[in-house]
């Protein structure tokens, strides 16, 4: 049997859809591209805004439109967080939570035998473990997104995803271990540690994120350790001085600031003001050579003022920030945000939005032409014929031409430019 997967959403759902593929094909499924014909397509969700969940309809109803004989399965964070509306969507045959995942393979060998549409969604409990799952591959490629971290207690006011994921859960450090060995020996080259908080990492444990780096670093086969989103009151003196110690360790930091307004941070009940986000991004860019911030940005948050929105534009730019996401505001039901309304009209998201965008991009581009005679270390990654692309430690892209194969090198590079339209440094090999 085929099966094929359509992924939505952040690396943590990349990874448990890689996690769940392997499952399949150790139970001999062969797994396929969404754009094959396929016996089963998985749908793994995202609910984190309005549009994420209006894609996973559009998609799910696609492909049973496309493919009416096979079996469309919905699994992710959407039925986790709204378990009525995915039940309404009779185009899935089967409907499960992300908590459910270690099980797709039953729910699938269940629907083969009685052709009846299972909707079987659990809700996260506190107190709930760390759901074992561990890959030992990730799609062929050199670079692989490992979960270490899963569900959030922040209740940021408008986030449903403490719904979605749960609380606040950690995996082993030996479980890393194990996995980090196994992906090693299939030809990774690179760990990016994701969770749902990853900066959370080891709550309640006796240990934390920069011991999951330590593990990493610590390997002889792996070249490099980055972490995934952070968020920017974990990031401790502590946590920082133990990063700097590992020569592995990429210094590049996503850290979610979502505004740069102290009132909007408060009614969005973050736990952190600017003054305080900017020293953590000072202290970060002194400790750490070439450091590169990049970061989360809403606009149009309920209440949020004219005068509100120049002052957290005003702070993207005091930052500099090597490149920031820009999304509006979306109201989410069930969230504390909600229960106030979305007072923002849509037209004036959508022109903050744009003016936030253009004034981003052009940090971004400045700061990519001053790589131009740099030299730096690039990990090679993806080939089109001789034109090779990789990253630097701290995230620039780069391309090179190459008549040698140098996919999973680690490899001297000087810039000689920047391409805007591709986003990508020009470099030649030393």
């Amino acid at each position: 049997m085929k099966a094929a997967f359509y992924t939505l959403g952040c690396k943590v759902n990349q990874y448990e859809t890689e996690y769940m593929a392997e499952l399949l094909k150790n139970a001999g499924f062969e797994i396929v591209s969404p754009k094959e014909e396929a016996d089963f397509y998985i749908i793994n969700s995202c609910t984190v805004t309005a549009t994420a969940d209006q894609k996973t309809r559009q998609n799910v109803r696609k492909f049973k439109r496309n493919h009416p004989d096979s079996v469309i399965v919905l699994t992710g964070c959407m039925p986790q967080a709204f378990p009525e509306d995915a039940e309404e969507l009779t185009e899935a045959d089967i409907v499960i939570s992300n908590k459910a995942d270690g099980d797709i393979l039953k729910y699938i060998n269940d629907y083969n035998l009685n052709r009846n549409r299972i909707v079987n969604i659990d809700k996260h409990e506190k107190g709930d473990a760390f759901s074992e799952c561990s890959i030992n591959n990730f799609n062929e490629r050199i670079r692989a997104f490992v979960k270490i971290e899963d569900g959030c207690d922040r209740f940021c006011s408008y986030c449903i995803i403490p719904v979605a994921r749960g609380r606040v859960r950690s995996k082993p450090l030996e479980e890393l271990k194990n996995e980090v060995k196994a992906l090693a020996e299939n030809g990774i080259k690179e760990i990016v540690l994701v969770g749902i908080n990853l900066s959370a990492y080891g709550k309640g444990k006796e240990f934390n994120i920069a011991d999951a780096v330590k593990v990493c670093n610590d390997n002889p086969d792996i070249l490099r350790v980055r972490l995934g989103s952070l968020e920017p009151d974990h990031i401790t003196d502590g946590i920082i001085e133990e990063l700097k110690k590992y020569e592995k360790f990429c210094p590049q930091f996503h850290i979610s600031l979502q505004s740069g307004c102290d009132r909007t941070l408060k009614n969005m009940n973050r736990h952190y003001t600017a003054d305080e986000y900017k020293t953590l991004v000072n202290k970060l860019r002194s400790t750490f050579s070439e450091a590169t911030v990049t970061t989360d940005f809403m606009v149009g948050f309920n209440e949020e003022s004219d005068e509100d929105f120049r002052e957290s534009l005003e702070f993207i730019k005091e930052i500099g920030f090597e490149k920031v996401h820009v999304f509006p505001y979306s109201e989410r039901k069930g969230t504390a945000a909600s229960k106030k309304g979305d007072s923002v009209p849509k037209h004036i998201k959508e022109e903050r939005a744009s003016e936030a965008i253009s004034v981003s991009e052009s940090v971004r581009k400045s700061y990519m032409k001053a790589q131009l005679d740099k030299s730096v270390r690039v990990l090679f990654e993806s080939n089109e014929g001789n034109m090779y692309q990789g990253y630097t430690k701290n995230y620039i892209p780069v391309s090179v031409t190459s008549d040698k194969d140098i996919i999973g090198k680690e490899l001297n590079v000087i810039i000689k430019g920047f391409s805007e339209s591709d986003d990508v440094c020009r470099g030649e090999l030393i």
